[in-house]
Formats: structure tokens, C-alpha cells, sequence
């Protein structure tokens, strides 16, 4: 089908395809647009990676519009967010906006009514249904994007619940799912009432094989040499195989997938002696520069590790990574600066980064749960294989295993090249999912009882899958029960209604769970206040650790009474709850990925505990109550972490300490302070007195400073580590900021020009040019200390706070 015979687009839309270069639809396409794509039609597209699924998605929506119609793009990871919203920006021209939303889940974001396309994740969409965006009924196509992913116990039940409210919003929705191949893609079409395009065309050839000795032995067949020396390894050689070529425009790139952070990193390493001998003069010079952003992006050994091998041509990519690490490494690979990514499989997860070359390495990982190493899911695999070919780059794409023997490359074969994807099921019938989603649905009124509920799952992919009404049914029962018990919702008769704190809950975008804890704690708190108080002030001596051991023989600090005694409220400068308990609080929640206790941690964080008990809210549980006690410790070294970020400890001694990279860091310091936020909202509405430390906790950890910093640091582009310059050069405020000498303010930033003008427009100084000002003109005191953005007072205070964790 030619895209000229197109019909139901907006105006000059065919054109600009055709000016593209997409004159002929590719098969599955084509096959997707006669089942009435462009006419409103639902659709499931289980097509392979590179068979032109977004442009499936691009004509729903483009002809949805046309209709006069608004259409919603859902993507499972942020990152795939804003390079969608950067794809779908090209048809502005046509008087088409689009606009993106991630983040902010208590927000109804109404900007977005103004716009043609929106792109968001599901867990941002979910969150708009909850907080009644006015702009949702006007929706008439959503296209789900990796639709797949229903299959994944985290995030899929999200997916699930949410497109079942979008088409229960709205009865004649346009549902596009994008999906891999799956084995039951009928299944998931049959659930969405949408026609299946299903197809294994791809406009690049795969060719996958297992590499054994020295050849690849692909699945047509075929064979290609690709020797290995003795005592060498067969990724490094498949690399090299894949560059080699006569000129620029033959040499293939490569993406190695590997089990963990650490062997991408190491692989990495071995790489990069192989992609510098690859390098031209004009690309070694470009790379060197994307080295140094790379390093300013944080000052960590990751950070240094991962610019080294980029300066030679290769990169690692995981979930430790900041964000902008894994946008500057994704983009110069399709750039085709970068040659060779060793990633975990993360990467294959809808990220667009094609390669002449996909080398699956590892093919076991470990899983706690399955009590060792486990073979990857089929799919998995194959996603990771569906990266190798780019359309219009290369004339083909490999996909190569490794195996060591025989027996490993006939099992490789069965387990993975011949063999079917999965099938992918609901993970919705799980007490987790349904506390937060059940919340959900009574709140924003989709269902009133029981009944209702049971009715508005009925229209779930789990309900399409399953004869057992009776497991969901119990499972309600529980959810029901949970939420009743903590305040959340409230029976009259039949009719179930969220309470205040309920509907809350449910706007915040917790896990009903996660606000039973912190109201818990909260309210202990307000309780504990002054006996706390006392402790803190030394008043209240605690007792020896060995009595504290014995059962029976003592009773802590948190267990005993916590009435007032009569003295009324105690004067004291010191802020309770304290940072830390604070943390401690959000980071024993659910919503929180808490940090894992490795060897030789239970003791040290066991002493912590028993030193700083009096800030921690709640009882802490026995040692002997081995779960309970152990999660109380992941969470306290979780807290610990974020302490030391609103402490300014330098960022690379954080990931040394805790065992984390940059973006693992970014990950936690975003969570608590959505955390925070929703503590804050909660302790006002029930009137805790709490909310002001609450909010300061959540301040300190957003900047990642001191309590002295935090209005300096809010000004925009200053951050933790010039406001700390800036505060020890004399510049303590943002009113100081307006006054102070400009030489000052540029030797505190250490001659930055264009920064220092950028951060004195951003704190309202009415002149912020720098032209003619000289550094040299300021005193010696308000030059930093090269060696780093704390001062003497502040490392002494630093290694004194910090005891056994140096």
C-alpha cells in the first residue's frame, strides 16, 4: 500500500511521509491500516522490533485528530517519554501540539487539555484518572506501547487497570497495543475487543546463530568465521568481527548484554581495547568531549569509569547510570560515535538503539527467589536479539549466542532461537497490586460495592485469563478488610465510599500501605514528642546493649508509655521528628526500593539503630523477630544514604559506601521526596504538627544539603555544590545574591562566566551581566578550596557524624 493512497490524515501529512522517504507501507502496516486503523478501529500489532510500529501508532493518532479527536501515546519508562514526544514533534507543523507527562502524581496536569498528543507513562496516566483530569472523556485513542509488559509484576497491573478505566471513560476508544511477538497475543486482542495484526515480516533480515569455536553457525544454516585465539574471549572477537570492513560505512556496531552492572562495566573495559583501534582522528576528538560531559554529569568513580571507555570508543549502560549518562551514551551510539554498548538488558526495553550486531553473553542471571542462576524468558531474549539491524543503515543484523560445547549450543538453539516467545499473563490478583488500585477505583468513583468492584474487574486482562472467580473475589475480600481497618474507605450498607484520608491516599499515588506506615508514624511521633525530646537531649540514660538483647529483660525506649507526664511541651531548638526518622519512615514503605543488607551490615546498622533510637518512629522490632528486624535495618541504611546526601557528603563516597551508582542515588533522593511530599500532605490533613519538619526533610533532600543552604540552593542552576562555594565565599542567601560583589560571585564559581550570569538572572538581580568583571578583584576568602565544596569544619563534623561508616 503507497502512503499517497492514505486517506483520513490531516492535511500535507501523506507529503511529509513521502518526503521521508516512506513511500510504500511495510507489510504489517499496510495489513494494519486495512483493518481500519485510520477509521477508529482498535488494534493489537504483535509485530518484531523495527517492523514500523510506531508509525502504526502515528496514523491512529494523526487520523484520531483528523476526526477532531484527542490522542494519548502511553510509554512504560520515562526515557522513552521524551524521545516519543521528540518523535511526534515533527508534525507541529501542522498545527498538531504535543506535550509530555511523567512525573508530579498528585497533579492533574490541565496544561495537557490544550494539546493534540499526549505522552506519559502508565503510572502518570493512572495517576490523571485518580485525580479527575478534566480533559480525560475528551481522549479518542490511546496507543499502549510494549503492551507486553502486563506481563511484569511491578508495573504490568498498572497497564492492566488503567487502560480498563480509559475504556470504561470512555466506550468508543480507539485502543492501539503495541506488543512484541507473544504466544497468546489473541488472547490480549480478544481482552481489548481489537483486531490482531500479528506477523514476523522485519524490514531488516535476522539472522541469529550461536558462535562456538570459531564460527557463528546461524539459524539458516549458514556459517561465518570469527576466529578466537587461545585464551581470548569470543565477545571481543565478535566486536572486532562486526567493525571490521573495508570503510566507515561498513563497520557495524555492536550491543552486548550482559547479567549485572559489574560485568557491563568490566566488559566495558575489554571493549574499549577493541573500539579504539576503530577510531578516526575527527571521532577520537568528539569523543574526548563527550567524555567530559559525561564526567560533569556527577562526580563518581562510575561516572570517571564510564567517560574512560567512552574516550576509546565504547560505553556500559544500566540502571545505576544517571539519566543523563544513559541519554548522552544512547544518543552518540545511534550516532554511531560510540561503537560498542555493553548493557544489562534494561536497554532492550523500547530504548531506540539499533546495532549491526547483538551479542547476548549471558543468558542466566541470578534470582533470589529461584535459589540461583536462571535461564532469561524467551521474550526477554528476543527483545534483546530485535535490536540487531538498522533499517536504512544496515543490510542485515545478527543476533549471536554464546556457547562453550556442543551440548550448550544445541541447548541455545531449543531454549531461544527456535523457540516461541511466551505467553504473558496478568499479575493484577495479587494483594499489592489490588490495595493501591482498589483505593483507586472507589475514590474516583468508578465502583460503590462490592459488586461494582467485582463488575469493573470483570473487564481486566486477569478476568479474560482466568475460571477462578473465586481467587479474585477472596483477594477483594482481604483488600477490602485492609482498607476498612486502616481508615481508608467506609461501609454504609452495600454502598463502600473513600474516607477524606482515603481519597487522599488515593491522589498521592500511594500504596495504601505506604500511607498506613507513615500515618502510623506520624502519630507516634506527635505522641513520643516530648519523652523523644528528652532523650535527645540527654535527659533519659539509655541502657547497656546486653540488656537490650535479652528477651523479656528490657523494655526500649519506643515500648514504654508515651503519654505526656504533665509538663507540658518541652522548649528545645531541636527539630522532632528529626531528618533521619523521617527517612527511616518513608524508606520502611512499600513504595520505597530499599537498600539490601550485605555482609557485615547487620551489625553495623544493628549499633545505629541503638544510637540514633530515639529519632527512629515506631518500636523497633526485636532481633529475634528475624524478617521484621531485618527489614527495619535495610530501610535504616536506605535512610542512612539519604542522610549523607542532605549532609553533602561528596556524591562518589556515597556510591563507594552503599554499593550504588549515580542513578541508584538520583532513583532514592526522587522517591523520598515524593515520599516526603505525601507525608507532608497527610500530617496536614490530620493536623500533626509535624508537617513543618516534614517539609524541611523533604527540602533537604531535594538539594542535597544542609538546613544553612537550602535557600541558596533553590535558586535555579545552583545545586548542592556551588551553594555550598557560594555560602563559604560569604554569599548565604539569595538576597545576597542580588547584592553582592559580581567578582565575588565569580571566583565562588570558580571563573564560570555564563553560570555565574545564568544563576544571578535566576536569583533576580536586575544587571546579572558579567562583561568586564574580574575574579581576581575578590578576596582570597571568597575563592573555594580546590579540594572540594565542604569546608575543614564541615569534613570534621562530616567524619564526627559519621562514626563506623568511614
Amino acid at each position: 500500500m503507497r502512503t499517497a493512497d492514505l486517506t483520513g490524515l490531516p492535511d500535507g501529512v501523506t507529503d511529509a511521509l513521502h518526503d521521508e522517504g516512506i513511500e510504500e507501507l511495510y507489510p504489517p502496516q499496510a495489513e494494519a491500516v486495512e483493518a481500519g486503523l485510520t477509521d477508529g478501529q482498535s488494534l493489537v500489532a504483535a509485530v518484531p522490533t523495527a517492523s514500523g510500529k510506531t508509525l502504526v501508532a502515528e496514523l491512529a493518532m494523526l487520523s484520531s485528530i483528523a476526526r477532531g479527536g484527542k490522542a494519548l501515546y502511553i510509554v512504560p519508562l520515562r526515557a522513552l517519554a521524551s524521545e516519543k514526544k521528540a518523535e511526534f514533534e515533527r508534525w507541529e507543523e501542522f498545527g498538531i501540539t504535543v506535550g509530555v507527562s511523567t512525573g508530579n502524581y498528585d497533579s492533574t496536569s490541565e496544561w495537557l487539555s490544550s494539546r493534540d498528543i499526549i505522552v506519559a507513562t502508565s503510572e502518570k496516566v493512572d495517576s490523571l484518572v485518580r485525580n479527575n483530569a478534566s480533559w480525560m472523556d475528551e481522549l479518542t485513542c490511546v496507543v499502549s506501547d510494549e503492551v507486553h509488559l502486563v506481563n511484569d509484576r511491578h508495573r504490568g497491573p498498572t497497564l492492566e487497570v488503567t487502560l480498563a478505566k480509559l475504556r470504561r471513560l470512555n466506550p468508543s476508544l480507539q485502543v492501539v497495543a503495541l506488543s512484541a511477538t507473544v504466544g497468546n497475543a489473541g488472547e490480549v486482542a480478544d481482552w481489548l475487543d481489537a483486531t490482531l495484526v500479528q506477523s514476523d515480516w522485519r524490514p531488516i533480515d535476522l539472522k541469529m546463530g550461536v558462535h562456538i569455536g570459531n564460527a557463528i553457525n546461524f539459524d539458516d544454516g549458514s556459517q561465518r568465521e570469527v576466529p578466537v585465539a587461545k585464551g581470548d574471549r569470543q565477545a571481543p572477537a565478535l566486536v572486532a568481527d562486526a567493525l571490521d570492513g573495508d570503510d566507515d560505512d561498513d563497520q557495524g556496531s555492536s550491543l552486548v548484554f550482559v547479567n549485572s552492572r559489574r560485568n557491563a562495566e568490566s566488559a566495558a573495559r575489554r571493549m574499549a581495547g577493541v573500539t579504539d583501534e576503530y577510531i578516526t582522528g575527527v571521532e577520537r576528538g568528539e569523543l574526548a568531549e563527550l567524555a567530559a560531559e559525561i564526567r560533569d554529569v556527577s562526580d563518581t568513580e562510575t561516572s570517571d569509569n564510564l567517560a574512560n571507555v567512552v574516550a576509546k570508543g565504547a560505553a556500559f549502560h544500566h540502571a545505576g547510570l544517571a539519566a543523563e549518562h544513559r541519554t548522552l551514551v544512547e544518543d552518540a551510539f545511534r550516532d554511531r560515535l560510540i561503537k560498542c554498548i555493553c548493557a544489562t538488558p534494561t536497554l532492550a526495553a523500547g530504548v531506540n538503539t539499533p546495532s549491526r550486531r547483538v551479542i547476548v553473553r549471558d543468558w542466566q542471571r541470578y534470582d533470589g527467589d529461584y535459589g540461583g542462576m536462571k535461564p532469561l524468558e524467551v521474550l526477554e531474549v528476543h527483545q534483546m536479539m530485535g535490536r540487531a539491524g538498522r533499517p536504512g543503515l544496515d543490510p542485515y543484523g545478527e543476533a549471536v549466542l554464546l556457547a562453550s560445547d556442543v551440548d550448550t549450543r544445541d541447548e541455545l538453539f531449543e531454549r531461544y532461537i527456535w523457540a516461541e516467545a511466551e505467553e504473558v499473563y496478568s499479575k493484577l490478583a495479587a494483594e499489592p497490586a489490588l490495595r493501591t488500585h482498589l483505593l483507586a477505583t472507589v475514590a474516583s468513583g468508578f465502583a460503590h460495592t462490592r459488586e461494582g468492584l467485582l463488575e469493573f474487574l470483570d473487564q481486566t486482562l486477569y478476568a479474560t485469563q482466568t475460571d477462578d472467580d473465586q481467587r479474585l473475589e477472596q483477594v477483594t475480600d482481604r483488600v477490602l478488610n485492609y482498607l476498612e481497618v486502616n481508615g481508608f474507605i467506609e461501609f454504609d450498607n452495600q454502598t463502600i465510599r473513600a474516607t477524606s484520608i482515603g481519597h487522599t491516599v488515593s491522589r498521592l499515588y500511594l500504596d495504601p500501605m505506604s500511607a498506613a506506615e507513615i500515618i502510623d508514624g506520624l502519630e507516634w511521633a506527635a505522641k513520643s514528642r516530648n519523652e523523644k525530646l528528652r532523650e535527645l537531649e540527654g535527659e533519659v540514660e539509655s541502657k547497656p546493649k546486653k540488656q537490650r538483647e535479652e528477651p523479656g529483660g528490657f523494655q526500649r525506649a519506643s515500648e514504654m508509655a508515651t503519654s505526656d507526664d504533665g509538663d507540658g511541651p518541652i522548649e528545645t531548638d531541636r527539630t522532632y521528628p528529626t531528618a533521619l526518622g523521617l527517612f527511616h519512615l518513608v524508606c520502611r514503605t512499600p513504595d520505597m526500593y530499599q537498600l539490601y543488607l550485605k555482609s557485615g551490615d547487620r551489625e553495623t546498622y544493628t549499633e545505629l539503630c541503638y544510637e540514633r533510637e530515639p529519632e527512629l518512629l515506631g518500636r523497633v522490632p526485636s532481633e529475634y523477630e528475624d524478617v521484621a528486624f531485618e527489614d527495619w535495618l535495610s530501610a535504616l541504611k536506605t535512610a542512612k544514604l539519604l542522610e549523607d546526601w542532605t549532609r553533602e557528603v561528596d556524591e562518589d563516597r556515597i556510591t563507594d559506601r552503599y554499593g550504588v551508582g549515580p542513578g541508584d542515588i538520583r532513583g532514592k533522593v526522587e522517591t523520598a521526596q515524593w515520599l516526603l511530599g505525601a507525608a507532608e500532605r497527610l500530617a496536614s490533613e490530620l493536623d500533626l504538627d509535624s508537617a513543618l519538619a516534614v517539609r524541611e526533610a523533604k527540602k533537604r533532600v531535594e538539594y542535597g544539603v544542609r538546613d544553612e543552604l537550602l535557600d541558596l540552593a533553590g535558586v535555579r542552576g545552583v545545586g548542592r555544590k556551588r551553594a555550598r562555594r557560594l555560602f563559604e565565599a560569604g554569599i548565604e542567601t539569595r538576597a545576597d545574591l542580588r547584592e553582592a560583589p559580581k567578582a565575588h560571585v565569580l571566583a565562588a564559581l570558580r571563573g564560570r562566566r555564563k553560570t555565574a550570569e545564568n544563576i544571578l538572572e535566576a536569583a533576580g538581580r536586575k544587571d546579572p551581566s558579567m562583561d568586564d568583571v574580574d575574579e581576581s578583584d575578590a578576596p582570597d576568602d571568597a575563592i573555594p578550596d580546590d579540594s572540594g565544596f565542604e569546608t575543614a569544619k564541615d569534613r570534621a563534623d562530616q567524619q564526627a557524624s559519621l562514626g563506623d561508616f568511614e
